[in-house]
C-alpha cells in the first residue's frame, strides 16, 4: 500500500475514525488497534514477510530484557552480540547474498576456476533495513543503560512496526518514540491541521516533482549511450530532485500522518540542497540514518577523540557502510566513497562545523559566498548521485565521460521547460520556508484566508493534474 495510492486514501481516514473512537478507551486498546493496522498495512505488500517482522521484533524484545537482567558485562555482551548477529544476518541474506555470490564467483573466475555458482531468487522484504535499525537502536540503548526495557510487548511492537515509518523511515529511537506510545494520546486540532499540510506538501514533492522528473531520468539512465552530454547532465540534475522529492516527500507524509494520530516522529530532512558544504548537507539529508551511524558506530569506534588519523578512518568507515546500506551494488559503495572524499578536507581543516545556522539567516537573499557554497555543494552532490542511480559502474563512468566531453555544449535532446519551471517554483517555496520543519509550515499565517486556501487548492490541482496513471513506488522502498 503506497502513500500516494487510492488504497491509502481509503485506509487512513478509516483508521483515523476508528482510532478517534478508541481514544476514550484504554491505552492498551488504542495501541493494539494501531499495531494490527500497521501489520495490515505491511502485509499488503507481501503477507509472508510479516512473520519476519514479527520475529525480528520478538528477538529484540527478548534480548533487550536479557541484557537488562544480566549482572555481568560478559553476559550482557553475549546477548547483544546474539541480537546483532541474527539481525544483521537476516539483512545480509535478503539484501546482500546475491552480491556476495556474484563477486565471489567473479573472483574464482579470475583465478581460472569455474564453479558454476548461481544467484538465488531472493525477494527483498520491504523496509527490512529500517525496522532492523529500529530494533538495534533499542538493544544498543539498553546495553548502554540509556533506557530500561519496554515492559509491554504491544507497545514495543508498535514502536518497531508503526506504519508511517515502517517501510522507509525515519529511523526512530526508543528514547524518542516509546514514551509517546506509552502515554495516552488525545486528538489535537492544531496538530492535525499541521499534519494535513505536511502530507499535502509531501504529496506535492512526490507526485509533482519526483514523478515528473522520473520520466526523463529513466530515459537517460536506462539508455545513457543514446544521449549527449548536455542531456545526460540534465538527467543527473533531474535525478537529484527526483530522489529528494521522492524520499523527503515520503518522510513528510509519514510525519504528517503520525502527527494527526498524536505522535511526533523525528525530522528526516531539513532543506539539504541549500547546504553550503558537504558536512552541512549530511546534517540535513536523511538525518535519522546519519545520526544513527554517528551514535551507534562512529562514536563507539572512537569518533574524533583519538587523533585525526582515527577520525579519518572512522569517517571513511561510516560513509562506506552508509553506501553499502543503500544497496548491494558497487555503485553505492563508490557513492559513499565519493561523499567521504568530499567530507574529509572539511574534517582535516576542522571546518565541518561551520555552517550550523540557517543559510541567509534574517535575509531574503544569500550572500555571494553562501550562493557559491550552495552551488558547489549541489554540483558535487549531483556528480555523486550519478553513481547512486546508475545500474553499473561502467554506465556511470560512461555517463560522466560524456558529460565532460564536447557534447555537453550541444542542445539537449529533450524539451524540459515544464519540468524546469516546476523545479524553480518548488525551490522558491522551499527557500521561503527554509527556517521551518517543512516548507509550507507557516505559509499564509500573515496572509488572508483567501490567499492561503487558494495556495492549497493550487497544490491539490497540480497533484491531480500531474499524477501518473499508475501509482509510482517510493525509491527508498528498495532499501
Amino acid at each position: 500500500m503506497l502513500f500516494n495510492s487510492l488504497e491509502f486514501a481509503i485506509f487512513f481516514p478509516l483508521l483515523f475514525v476508528i482510532n478517534s473512537l478508541l481514544l476514550k478507551r484504554s491505552l492498551k486498546v488504542q495501541n493494539l488497534f494501531l499495531l494490527f493496522a500497521s501489520y495490515f498495512f505491511y502485509a499488503c505488500w507481501d503477507w509472508r514477510f510479516l512473520f519476519l517482522l514479527i520475529f525480528s521484533t520478538a528477538l529484540d524484545f527478548f534480548t533487550g530484557n536479557k541484557i537488562a537482567q544480566s549482572n555481568t558485562l560478559r553476559i550482557r555482551r553475549a546477548w547483544l552480540l546474539l541480537s546483532v548477529l541474527i539481525n544483521v544476518g537476516f539483512l545480509a541474506f535478503f539484501k546482500y547474498m546475491n552480491f556476495f555470490i556474484d563477486n565471489f564467483s567473479a573472483l574464482l573466475h579470475g583465478l581460472g576456476l569455474h564453479p558454476g555458482m548461481h544467484v538465488l531468487s531472493i525477494v527483498l522484504p520491504v523496509g527490512i533495513s529500517f525496522y532492523t535499525f529500529h530494533g538495534l537502536s533499542y538493544v544498543f540503548d539498553i546495553y548502554n543503560r540509556k533506557i530500561q526495557p519496554c515492559p509491554s510487548w504491544i507497545n514495543y511492537s508498535l514502536f518497531v512496526g508503526f506504519f508511517p515509518l515502517l517501510v522507509a523511515g525515519p529511523i526512530e529511537r526508543a528514547t524518542h518514540l516509546l514514551p509517546q506510545i506509552e502515554k495516552p494520546r488525545q486528538f489535537n486540532y492544531a496538530k492535525a491541521v499541521d499534519g494535513m499540510k505536511q502530507i499535502l506538501w509531501g504529496l506535492f514533492k512526490k507526485i509533482v516533482i519526483a514523478d515528473t522528473c522520473a520520466h526523463y531520468v529513466n530515459l537517460v539512465f536506462n539508455h545513457p549511450g543514446d544521449y549527449s552530454g548536455s542531456t545526460l547532465f540534465l538527467g543527473a540534475v533531474f535525478f537529484s530532485f527526483q530522489i529528494y522529492g521522492d524520499f523527503s516527500g515520503y518522510s513528510d507524509i509519514a510525519l504528517g500522518t503520525a502527527r494527526i494520530l498524536g505522535i511526533e516522529l523525528l525530522q528526516n530532512f531539513s532543506f539539504p540542497y541549500f547546504s553550503r558544504d558537504i558536512a552541512e548537507f549530511w546534517r540535513r539529508w536523511h538525518i535519522s540514518l546519519t545520526t544513527w551511524f554517528r551514535d551507534y558506530l562512529y562514536i563507539p569506534l572512537g569518533g574524533s577523540r583519538n587523533g585525526m588519523l582515527r577520525a579519518i578512518r572512522n569517517t571513511m568507515i561510516i560513509f562506506l557502510i552508509s553506501g553499502f546500506w543503500h544497496g548491494a551494488n558497487w555503485t553505492f559503495i563508490v557513492w559513499g566513497l565519493l561523499n567521504a572524499i568530499y567530507f574529509l578536507p572539511l574534517l582535516v581543516l576542522k571546518r565541518n562545523r561551520l555552517s550550523l545556522d540557517t543559510v541567509a539567516e534574517g535575509r531574503t537573499w544569500p550572500s555571494f559566498r553562501e550562493l557559491s557554497g550552495m552551488l558547489i555543494t549541489f554540483s558535487l552532490t549531483v556528480f555523486a548521485w550519478i553513481f547512486f542511480r546508475a545500474e553499473t559502474l561502467s554506465k556511470a563512468v560512461s555517463m560522466i565521460g560524456k558529460i565532460f566531453s564536447a557534447s555537453f555544449f550541444t542542445k539537449p535532446e529533450f524539451i524540459t521547460g515544464n519540468v524546469t519551471v516546476l523545479i524553480l517554483i518548488f525551490l522558491v517555496i522551499e527557500w521561503n520556508g527554509r527556517k521551518n520543519h517543512y516548507a509550507i509550515e507557516t505559509f499564509g499565517i500573515q496572509r488572508s484566508r483567501f490567499v492561503r486556501w487558494s495556495f492549497y487548492y493550487l497544490i491539490v490541482l497540480a497533484i491531480l493534474l500531474l499524477k501518473p496513471a499508475e501509482d509510482q513506488p517510493f525509491i527508498y522502498f528498495q532499501f
